[in-house]
């Protein structure tokens, strides 16, 4: 069992696995929100990428509904919407009328990186302009405002929205998402689940230059992992070899839907010391093993990181594999 028991959430790109379809992949997560709704978990966030034949959490807040609409208790969210693709009106207006379908129920998350690569982006956008990065702060504060009382001097207002005070979090893999929660009083969640390298970095500045709002008097910091969790060691090593082959993939620049896996023995063979050492340094924000090694390294994170959450990415070919991770996960802290 874990010592340090903190909220766990789940992160859920909504995998479309190799022999399968989309229709299945928003099947299975539905299922896995209602399990998880069960087994205490506190949110179920859906990220927002495009164009990428493994992934089918594109239309990102119509998946949000559809889950929000399937569960009853469970916060239901984006982990995240990337900002720079839509205008922030239209999020007010999505989030808003999610918020007042299932009143306090909706998470909004935001992030900065466009989800694709940039042909999808143009697409998505039609106009590109030169100061994404720059005006992402300047976005956040239009969003909040359209989600905020607002007042007479309002002239452009969400409907539904206005009043509804969703919930905004930053996320992000780098100093400056950091940096902007702290600044704007926002909680914070880091990508850590992919891109670890400034992990502790980066919550020591957003915790150190943290300025306090109404709603969040302190800082709140939500850490990504993937977790695989198994009868066995040799068994979570197995299923884990499917997330290992898409990052290899993402190194190779190819793309496909999430790979079965393959035993430890054959994964070797298929990567060069240099792509392993690769895979390994984006993945090292992982639990893999059975109940009692996971728990261990979960208390070592936790431990090492001071979170107030932690996120669960967990991807897996075979579905009832997954459910059978979150559920011991859930085990761990007596859920």
């Amino acid at each position: 069992m874990m010592t340090a028991v903190i909220p766990l959430s789940v992160l859920d790109l909504a995998p479309i696995v190799e022999g399968s379809d989309a229709t299945t992949a928003l099947r299975n997560s539905l299922d896995l929100a209602r399990h998880a709704e069960a087994w205490g978990y506190r949110r179920y966030w859906v990220a927002e990428h495009h164009n990428m034949d493994g992934v089918a959490s594109s239309a990102t807040a119509v998946l949000v509904g559809h889950i929000a609409g399937g569960t009853k208790t469970i916060r239901v969210g984006s982990g995240g919407v990337m900002l720079p693709n839509h205008a922030p009106l239209v999020v007010a207006e999505q989030f808003g009328t999610l918020a007042t379908l299932y009143p306090g129920r909706i998470d909004l998350g935001l992030g900065r990186a466009p989800g694709t690569d940039r042909l999808t982006m143009r697409a998505l956008r039609r106009h590109l302009v030169s100061d994404e990065e720059e005006g992402f702060p300047r976005e956040v504060l239009e969003l909040q405002a359209y989600l905020g009382d607002g007042g007479p001097d309002q002239p452009v207002r969400a409907i539904p929205g206005i009043g509804t005070h969703v919930p905004i979090w930053l996320l992000g893999s780098s100093l400056y998402s950091a940096q902007l929660a702290a600044y704007l009083g926002l909680p914070f969640a880091f990508a850590s689940h992919f891109a670890p390298d400034m992990l502790l970095q980066a919550l020591q500045v957003y915790r150190s230059t943290y300025r306090a709002s109404a709603r969040w008097p302190k800082p709140h910091a939500m850490v990504g992992l993937n977790v695989v969790a198994a009868e066995s060691d040799e068994e979570a090593a197995r299923l884990f070899t499917s997330i290992q082959q898409r990052f290899l993939g993402m190194q190779r620049g190819q793309r496909g839907p999430l790979p079965r896996p393959i035993s430890p023995a054959a994964m070797e063979r298929l990567w060069t010391p240099q792509e392993k050492a690769g895979v390994q340094r984006m993945l090292a924000a992982s639990a893999v093993g059975s109940s009692a090694t996971v728990g261990l390294q979960l208390d070592a994170i936790v431990e090492q990181t001071a979170a107030d959450e932690l996120i669960i990415a967990g991807a897996m070919h075979d579905h009832a594999a997954r459910l059978r991770s979150y559920e011991l996960l859930a085990a761990l802290q007596g859920r």
